[in-house]
């Protein structure tokens, strides 16, 4: 289901292990609560603007997006072609780096896979990040975000600097640019690769009295109200008269926004932010505002649009007991070096080390209601 919550999910919402009234996160949003509440040692996820980190930073496990081109994408359903990843949810940064080293690869039936020998990431996992710049973006602490997270965080800066990083202040100055760029950018992808679900060739069909009626019917019942929402937006920003005002203009500011990462990275090995503004939301918090729900992504969305690859884990939590998540961020391939700040710093405290307590089946339908999805969405973020 696309989206930060899951509430849109064809397969019923997900319920934050931490706390069932709330979202886990999204739309991998199912992977992360299964890592959380230990169904599962690791998981895979899909990520086009956030959607393995931020769920990850939500259920306060580990949450890694691979540079684009790393992992093959063969089989998946395509939303953003440009944007989408597959990646890993785990309960530790161990974990990750070996998942990562089995799924990443060359695979000749994915066109944007790369061929580029794969390491052993284990082999990054030394501890040891002295003498590493460490770089802290300004225009990633901003008004409106949760004053807890914005500690956490700064507090997690510091606790890399203990051990022997040299932090750097960093500027990225168009990630004010990237929510927007994102929405214009994603769905107009998605317009154009969702197209084939029509019932005949991909996907569910409906019977119409006629062609016409089949489409229709196909298609209304087929994509719920988010998807359908984005294929609007993204028809829109590709149509005639609009392409050079919006799309066009968006992907030279996504250029922009690659190339101040490129200048951040001459100067630091790593980027550390916050994963998201806020903890956790209460399910049906956000549903009726699209804005407000992708705001939820807006530390995530700018390294989707430059390819690069992050890493989310937890670093505390806020006065409700709820997880929260610092992103490690690093330029294209890597993850070598992502992976080894995330270790180093993960080794030094113990936030991964806490586990929700697995609430009972009765306990689930108390506090859920036996809720019912909000609608069927077909399609993922």
């Amino acid at each position: 289901a696309m989206g930060s919550s899951t509430e849109n999910s064809a397969f019923f919402p997900t319920h934050n292990p931490w706390d069932l009234s709330r979202v886990p996160g999204g739309s991998s949003g199912g992977s992360a609560a299964a890592v959380a509440a230990g169904e599962c040692l690791g998981a895979l996820g899909t990520d086009t603007g956030g959607s393995v980190r931020q769920p990850a930073a939500l259920c306060g496990v580990v949450g890694l997006k691979p540079t684009y081109g790393r992992v093959s994408r063969y089989g998946l359903v395509a939303f953003a072609s440009s944007l989408d990843q597959v990646g890993v949810l785990t309960k530790d940064v161990t974990d990750a780096a070996i998942l990562l080293g089995v799924i990443a690869g060359h695979d000749p039936m994915d066109s944007t896979s790369v061929d580029r020998p794969v390491p052993d990431y284990t082999a990054a996992l030394t501890g040891d990040i002295r003498g590493m710049r460490v770089g802290v973006p300004r225009e990633y602490f901003i008004e409106g975000m949760q004053p807890e997270v914005e500690e956490a965080v700064r507090a997690a800066v510091d606790r890399l600097a203990d051990l022997g990083a040299e932090v750097v202040e960093v500027s990225l100055p168009h990630t004010d640019y990237a929510l927007p760029v994102y929405y214009l950018i994603a769905p107009a992808e998605a317009s154009a690769n969702l197209a084939r679900y029509d019932g005949v060739r991909y996907g569910l069909r409906v019977q119409g009295a006629d062609l016409e009626a089949t489409y229709k019917a196909t298609r209304g019942r087929g994509f719920g109200p988010e998807v359908k929402r984005r294929i609007m937006l993204g028809t829109y920003a590709l149509s005639a008269g609009y392409y050079d005002a919006y799309y066009l203009k968006a992907q030279k500011v996504r250029t922009l926004i690659k190339e101040d990462f490129d200048r951040a990275f001459e100067r630091v090995d790593v980027i550390v932010a916050p994963t998201t503004p806020t903890t956790a939301f209460r399910i049906g918090e956000k549903v009726d505002d699209p804005l407000q729900m992708y705001l939820s992504d807006v530390f995530t969305l700018s390294m989707n649009l430059a390819g690069i690859c992050g890493l989310s884990l937890p670093c505390g939590f806020d006065q409700r007991g709820l997880p929260i998540g610092m992103q490690v961020i690093g330029p294209a391939f890597g993850e070598e070096t992502v992976l080894r700040v995330a270790y180093a710093y993960e080794q030094a405290t113990d936030w991964h080390k806490r586990r929700p307590s697995v609430p009972t089946t009765s306990n689930v339908q108390r506090a859920t209601g036996n809720q019912q999805p909000a609608t069927s969405d077909e399609g993922r973020e």
